[in-house]
């Protein structure tokens, strides 16, 4: 019976505590927003700001985003029918925190030093492990999955992005910088984590409860296959100003409406879908569309960006580039990631999760507009008055976004202790 006992310990996989960690984490994150906007708009000598952007960027990859997917990805075996052995995506997870922990605090008082580039390293091999053991697990099933391909391809986008870092930490211990391949490193690494393992996840996700959402819709391969073949020559979307041939530009600009071209089906097969009522809740209804619409503005912004006038202004400004990542990294997988659990009862859901996912999203909303207007702004060099204590204010609205949904959780947890104990 201890045996017994033993077996079903190492197999129990609690995805609500391991995605506590995931809403701590990101409040970590917007609290290095919230000093890096600090110390553009006031004075303010502690700290390095070089530094903590490295450690927000990092830590919001490792701490935030990877370690939500992983967890996400582990319980879509957990509601299948196989016999998964949890130890393993749990010593995985524990690995990654230690590393995103880490770098997180490595980076803000040595920048890249020997200890962030062994941390950063040893994530590679996470993701390599993670997976093995996924995959692995997920060829056990005999149900065709239509989520699989996406989250294959996810997890090989994850282990690929590490080429654009091993150049950069090259360069880094070389000493010998071109700034073209600088650039294009580091374009490399952020399209395949952007637009492969986190977009690719967040969509393999989607596929996994859609006909429990919809029941009448009927998912088929040719969404992953579009955004699977178009997502290579994507790649160089992010490095058209490095003149690439002529025949090369035709295949990126083809790639960029492919994408868009598969997104649109992709809503349009969910629109027919509705006329089955959904088990979702308005408030979840509505941050979905949120997400969809920015997704659906970032396509549209790519495909522009094959125009070469365009594509020399974006490029050629900070602000612009920066709301760009921005709609990605928060107003689609962010809120998506949040409204997921929240939608799923991953988390604990209260009044107070509410409110914290309302400020959340209304925060990322008026942080993209304040960059898209002084992105614009910028165009003609006209500053704006006040953009950078207002970006701080935006910042500010975020973390206490986040305290509330970390607090929610808190109490929620609390009460849960009690109850059981009462039970007892």
């Amino acid at each position: 019976m201890d045996l017994e006992n033993k077996v079903n310990t190492a197999t129990r996989f609690n995805t609500k505590f391991w995605l506590r960690f995931s809403v701590i984490n990101l409040l970590i994150v917007a609290l290095l927003g919230v000093l890096m906007r600090y110390k553009i708009g006031f004075a303010f000598p502690y700290f390095n700001q070089k530094y903590l952007q490295e450690s927000h960027s990092h830590f919001a990859f490792i701490g935030w985003i990877s370690h939500t997917l992983y967890t996400l990805i582990a319980n879509f075996l957990k509601t299948k029918p196989i016999d998964g052995y949890f130890k393993n995506y749990k010593i995985i997870l524990i690995a990654n925190l230690i590393c995103g922990y880490g770098m997180l605090l490595s980076f803000i008082f040595q920048g890249y030093s020997l200890l962030s580039i062994l941390l950063s390293s040893s994530t590679i091999i996470i993701a390599c492990l993670f997976a093995y053991f996924f995959i692995k697990d997920l060829n056990k099933l005999t149900e065709k999955q239509y989520s699989a391909a996406w989250f294959k391809a996810a997890l090989w986008f994850n282990i690929i992005s590490s080429v654009g870092t091993f150049y950069l930490v090259q360069m880094l211990v070389t000493r010998n910088f071109n700034e073209h391949w600088y650039l294009a490193s580091i374009y490399f690494f952020l399209h395949f984590q952007y637009n492969g393992f986190f977009i690719f996840t967040c969509m393999g996700i989607v596929y996994s409860q859609i006909q429990n959402i919809l029941p009448s819709f009927k998912p088929n391969n040719l969404i992953f296959n579009l955004f699977f073949i178009s997502f290579i020559p994507a790649y160089f979307l992010s490095v058209l100003w490095a003149k690439i041939p002529i025949w090369l530009y035709g295949i990126v600009i083809i790639a960029a409406f492919m994408q868009l071209f598969a997104w649109i089906k992709f809503l349009i097969q969910i629109k027919n879908s509705l006329a089955s009522k959904t088990n979702l809740t308005k408030f979840s209804e509505y941050l979905f569309l949120f997400v969809a619409a920015a997704f659906s503005i970032k396509l549209v912004l790519q495909l522009s960006s094959t125009i070469p006038m365009v594509s020399t202004l974006t490029f050629g400004f900070r602000s612009i580039v920066i709301a760009y990542l921005h709609l990605i990294l928060l107003a689609v997988i962010s809120v998506f990631l949040l409204n997921y659990i929240y939608s799923f009862q991953l988390i604990n859901n209260t009044k107070l999760t509410i409110i914290g996912l309302t400020l959340f999203a209304i925060g990322v909303f008026l942080n993209e507009l304040v960059l898209a207007v002084q992105g614009i702004a910028s165009f003609s060099y006209i500053p704006i008055p006040m953009a950078n204590e207002t970006l701080f204010f935006v910042s500010l609205l975020l973390v206490v976004s986040l305290i509330l949904l970390v607090f929610s959780q808190r109490k929620a947890f609390t009460k849960n202790k009690l109850t059981q104990k009462e039970t007892d």
